[in-house]
């Protein structure tokens, strides 16, 4: 099958690689239709977080059930499906009460198991791990790419509004433009947020952002972006959503935090530990810190059931569709900001 190699920073290759097979019986093969590249990708493309060379990539997988091991009872073979970006059980401790990303048994979509941005990939713990799509909306393709984003953005976007607090009638503060960004602005909308101020540095996504419900929106950069948020919000907000994860805006997260509020973060907080994180501030203010890897399987029923009715979509978070032979150009987009959130249909 091809699947996307990283090679090294700045050189992602499309090459011929092993099939995955059954090994276990809790085990599915998945014929990957649709997957994407992350932000999160980036950070290796970059050359800012190791990783092997010549490894598999890709974490957002949607495809059709090939084949099943002897114990899968929830999938079977011609079912559609979607999965989050990490491998869970189900049934451990942590995924009953749904942390799946802390999961005993968890895995990831790397290595045997095929690289999600592949024509492949193998699902261990299939019933834990694997999102059964309703077959009358099966091939729908509008349905399928509004659903996608549930893989992995939507449901980031949604923990960082639950981390947060936020509900009916409140006032909250998004920090960033990216798809997780953007997709937390839906997620505070269908919390019932009565105004949503979004902060990024791009025209183009903070424009996508009020069609996605944000009342207000901030371009400006540095203090200036904290004075606007602050009067925008008269002091603050009760509700930070943080959703890059950089030193610099968590330091504007707790700037615009209202004292007593809570800021709910799941941008990975690459570089914060360099530069420090101002507990003081925090300490201080009584300013509550929620959030971390969001773990989007306990979210993925809800959300569907909100896509599959109509009252979201958050699809045009994908400003880019690439073949499998266009993943590297799918890289370069995003890593040049010439697309938010790139679509790969594998078998193109």
């Amino acid at each position: 099958m091809r699947a996307a190699i990283y090679r090294e920073p700045g050189d992602i290759a499309v090459e011929e690689v092993p099939k995955p097979e059954i090994e276990e019986p809790t085990d599915a093969i998945v014929r990957v239709t649709h997957t994407a590249v992350c932000g999160s990708d980036l950070w290796f493309y970059r050359g800012q977080r190791d990783r092997e060379e010549n490894s598999r990539v890709g974490h957002e997988p949607m495809g059709i059930v090939e084949e099943v091991g002897d114990d899968v009872r929830s999938v079977q073979p011609g079912d559609r499906v979607f999965a989050p970006f990490v491998v869970s059980c189900g049934e451990c401790e942590f995924c009953r009460k749904g942390l799946h990303t802390s999961c005993r048994n968890g895995d990831s979509w790397n290595g045997d198991n095929g690289g999600a941005q592949g024509e492949y990939v193998r699902s261990p713990h299939a019933d834990g791990t694997l999102v059964r799509v309703p077959e009358r909306h099966a091939d729908d393709e509008e349905t399928l790419q509004a659903l996608l984003p549930l893989t992995d953005v939507m449901g980031t976007g949604h923990h960082a509004a639950v981390s947060a607090g936020v509900d009916a009638g409140d006032t909250c503060i998004v920090i960033g433009d990216g798809a997780v960004g953007l997709c937390a602005v839906l997620a505070a909308r269908r919390l019932g947020a009565e105004r949503i101020v979004a902060m990024g540095h791009h025209e183009d996504r903070l424009e996508l952002a009020e069609s996605f419900g944000a009342t207000e929106t901030v371009s400006a950069r540095g203090e200036e972006a904290v004075e606007r948020a602050r009067e925008l919000t008269y002091g603050g907000s009760n509700h930070v959503l943080e959703c890059v994860g950089a030193a610099s805006s968590m330091e504007t997260a707790i700037e615009v935090c209202r004292p007593g509020g809570t800021i709910g973060y799941v941008g990975v907080p690459l570089g914060v530990e360099e530069e420090g994180l101002d507990l003081y501030s925090m300490f201080g203010a009584n300013i509550s810190l929620r959030g971390g890897v969001a773990p989007v399987r306990a979210y993925a029923e809800e959300l569907m059931a909100d896509v599959l009715q109509g009252t979201l979509d958050p699809s045009p978070i994908f400003t880019k569709t690439v073949g499998m032979e266009g993943v590297p150009d799918g890289y370069r987009a995003m890593d040049e900001r010439d697309a938010i959130k790139v679509l790969v249909n594998p078998q193109e």
